[in-house]
């Protein structure tokens, strides 16, 4: 049995805030969808590898098969998985590994 709480932002500073506050709370998991933040932002990877929880990596498409540029996840390397392509079940899968930490 786990509690699960869900947030969703189109703000980088909104993401990294709820990060920090699930570090603070000592959150036991984070399964996080950063959408092109995933490509783009040092400040989330930083919060990520801050926060000391782990996190997984949901992309809901396959990455390596879209544009060149999106083959590059600056967060994914702060997480302990990336799941990429498995469509919504990405999202079940990352729950699933995080429970079984």
């Amino acid at each position: 049995s786990a509690a699960l709480e869900f947030f969703q932002s189109n703000h980088e500073g909104e993401l990294i805030d709820k990060i920090a506050a699930l570090a603070d709370a000592k959150a036991d998991g984070l399964v996080l969808n950063a959408g092109a933040l995933t490509h783009t932002s040092v400040a989330l990877r930083d919060a990520l590898l801050g926060a000391h929880i782990p996190a997984v990596e949901v992309h809901i498409s396959n990455i390596y098969k879209r544009e060149e540029f999106r083959h590059k996840s600056l967060t994914g390397p702060a997480c302990v998985a990336v799941i990429t392509g498995l469509g919504l079940e990405g999202y079940f899968a990352a729950v699933r590994f995080l429970l079984k930490q």
